[in-house]
This record gives structure tokens, C-alpha cells and sequence, in this order.
């Protein structure tokens, strides 16, 4: 194999590839990002044997072939070079050269045989939409997911097709996001998929802004298509809580605030939030919300906000990251929170098809 292609979109591609090829990995060819020529670009895939990615760099193929080297150290080399252009070329023993400008190295690989195959996704049904759109609906609730192992079936999102609408949710038992859009879902195509924060992730570095997305799912696996890059993953097993449960059906009241003004205002007073209980209250009276919080060893902090409110006084103790999660991943000036008391669930609203179900923290 021998090619000549851009430093900077090969150091793209493999940066993508750094967080699937791991290092500790029992097998060492999973260490490997494999390497196929394919008339004017290279195919470069990395896999931990759950979850794939495959990506395509455009790429001028003096000789064919294929080859695997070490994701990392090849990464490394092609990041510090300081040409625009390098040329790669291996051998039958897939040692590998590479030169650009005066540097040179070369790093040894393993065969491409013993690169495991990726999983084939056979499936009858598939669903187009947009990238943007479902990127947007992945950063509006992904965040929501627990990391609690002993739960797994909670360490993803949720992707439900049904009445031909997508309802993406994330939730960790303490909150939960859920965003639905309208989409055409085909006859055959309806159920539900639980799928892994790590893949989430991958899918929210790869997806852009413009072109559309594919999605086959198989039982166990699910393929994200776009362009050039497929992200290939195993779901997650077991059944997903009835979420529909934990949405209060109405409030007592219904507050309107500007989502900057709030994020701002419980980002800087979460400064000196407790470490032991990591809480902020929120006080709403008459016209106004105060925000404070209090902490034996560094000192206290509160700042008041102007709303429009006539309820009775309320006291609700919050996680401030919590609060402040689904205010950074919202496009709009205005959010709505209703809220009933001080320990029923509180619900974040705002102009799009999105709710935000949090459950208050106990005040000292």
C-alpha cells in the first residue's frame, strides 16, 4: 500500500478514532485502526468490539492495499508533522514508512486478518432525517444519562419510533430530558432502542450540520450512516422505565424566566455551593427569585431575579448542574418552569417539543 494525503484531514480522522481504539484492550489488534485503500480515499476503521466507526479521507492511492497500524502513535506522528502533505507506504510485513518534508518514521502493524469484521446490520427498514436535527435532539438530552454501571439499561438514550414521531430520552432516576420530533416512520419500522452514552457521544462529534442520517436497526445492533462515516453499535438490553410515569401531569404554577439571566445567576452562585450537598435554593416570591447558597466553610452567596409570580412562597433545593444542564443545550430566550412544591417533581419548559422533569434536593 502506498498513498499521499493531507496531514490535516488524516489528524481529523484519526483524532475521531482515539476514543475507540483503546490502549488496554486484552487484544492488541483492537489497539489498531485499520487502513483499506479505495480509489481516491483511504477507509480508516477503529473498533472495541461494541462499538465501530468507520470514516472515509480523500486520499491520492499510488498502490493498493491495506494495513493496521497503532491508532495512537499514528495519531501522535501525523499531529507533531509540520508539511502539509505526507506519504504513507507498507510493506507485506506491514511495517510502515512515513515521510513528509525531511522527517521520516516507521511503525510497525499487524496483519489486516486479524482485524475483527464489523457486524453486518441487515434490515429491511431504515429512517432518513436530518443531521442537525437529530444531533440537536441527542445534546438536548444526552446529558441526562446516568453513569451508575449497576444500571445499564439507564446508561443511554432512549430512541422511540412511534406515531410517526422520534421521541429521544435520557434520564439517571434524579431527572429527565426528552425532546420529540415529527418524522416519517415506515410500517414495520415502530419500536424502541436503547443506545449506549459512548455511542451517543461519537454520534455528536460526527454528526454536522448539513446532509442527512440513516438509520438500520437490527436486534442487538444499530448503524448510523452519514457521508462518509458509519457508526456501528451494540444496544443496550433490558427495558427502558415507563417515562410517561414520571411527568406531572399539571402544576399549581406555571413561572416564566429568561433561560441566560438563570443560567448565569445559578452558575455563579453554585461557587460556593457545598461539596457535601452540592445545593442551591431557589426562592420564589412575590415578583422575584432568589437563588442562594450556603457552605459552613467557605461563606454564602445570593442573587435575586425578577419574574412575574403571585404564588405562595416557595423554598426547592436543586442540584445546580442539574438546573443549569438543559439551559446550556437550549436555543431559546425563554424557559418555563412549573412547579407545584417544595418535593413534587419540577418541570422545565420552553417553545419546543421538549420538557425537562427534575426532582428537587431536601434542604437542610
Amino acid at each position: 500500500m502506498k498513498i499521499t494525503i493531507q496531514r490535516e484531514q488524516l489528524a481529523s480522522a484519526l483524532q475521531r478514532l482515539q476514543g475507540i481504539s483503546g490502549s488496554r484492550s486484552t487484544l492488541p489488534i483492537l489497539s489498531n485502526v485499520l487502513i483499506e485503500t479505495d480509489k481516491d480515499k483511504i477507509w480508516l476503521t477503529a473498533t472495541d468490539l461494541e462499538l465501530s466507526l468507520r470514516c472515509a479521507v480523500p486520499a491520492e492511492v499510488v498502490k493498493s492495499g491495506s494495513t493496521t497500524l497503532p491508532a495512537k502513535p499514528l495519531f501522535n506522528i501525523v499531529r507533531e508533522l509540520s508539511e502539509p502533505q505526507l506519504e504513507l507506504e507498507s510493506d507485506e510485513q506491514h511495517s510502515t514508512s512515513i515521510t513528509s518534508g525531511a522527517a521520516f518514521f516507521k511503525i510497525l502493524g499487524l496483519p489486516p486478518e486479524d482485524f475483527p469484521a464489523l457486524p453486518e446490520v441487515q434490515s429491511d427498514v431504515s429512517l432518513t432525517l436530518d443531521q442537525a436535527v437529530f444531533r440537536g435532539m441527542l445534546e438536548k438530552t444526552s446529558y441526562a444519562a446516568s453513569t451508575d454501571e449497576t444500571r445499564q439499561f439507564l446508561n443511554g438514550v432512549l430512541l422511540s419510533f412511534k406515531d410517526d414521531k422520534l421521541t429521544a430520552v435520557a434520564t439517571d432516576g434524579r431527572r429527565l430530558a426528552l425532546f420529540e420530533q415529527e418524522i416519517e416512520i415506515a410500517k414495520g419500522a415502530e419500536g424502541e432502542l436503547i443506545v449506549p452514552s459512548k455511542t451517543v457521544s461519537e454520534l455528536l462529534h460526527g454528526l454536522k450540520e448539513e446532509g442527512t442520517l440513516r438509520i438500520r436497526q437490527a436486534k442487538t445492533q444499530i448503524a448510523f450512516e452519514c457521508g462518509d462515516l458509519l457508526v456501528l453499535s451494540k444496544l443496550i438490553e433490558g427495558p427502558y422505565p415507563n417515562f410517561r410515569q414520571v411527568i406531572p401531569a399539571q402544576a399549581e404554577n406555571r413561572i416564566a424566566l429568561d433561560r441566560e439571566v438563570l443560567l448565569a445567576a445559578v452558575r455563579r452562585v453554585s461557587l460556593l455551593t457545598s461539596t457535601r450537598t452540592n445545593s442551591i435554593r431557589m426562592t420564589f416570591a412575590k415578583n422575584k427569585l432568589t437563588v442562594s447558597a450556603e457552605s459552613p466553610d467557605i461563606g454564602e452567596a445570593r442573587e435575586t431575579l425578577p419574574i412575574k409570580y403571585s404564588g405562595p412562597t416557595l423554598n426547592v433545593g436543586f442540584n445546580p448542574d442539574y438546573v443549569m444542564d438543559p439551559m446550556k443545550h437550549l436555543p431559546t430566550d425563554e424557559v418555563f418552569l412549573e412547579i407545584t412544591d417544595e418535593i413534587s417533581p419540577a418541570v422545565f419548559k420552553c417553545d419546543l417539543p421538549f420538557l425537562y422533569v427534575l426532582m428537587p434536593m431536601r434542604l437542610d
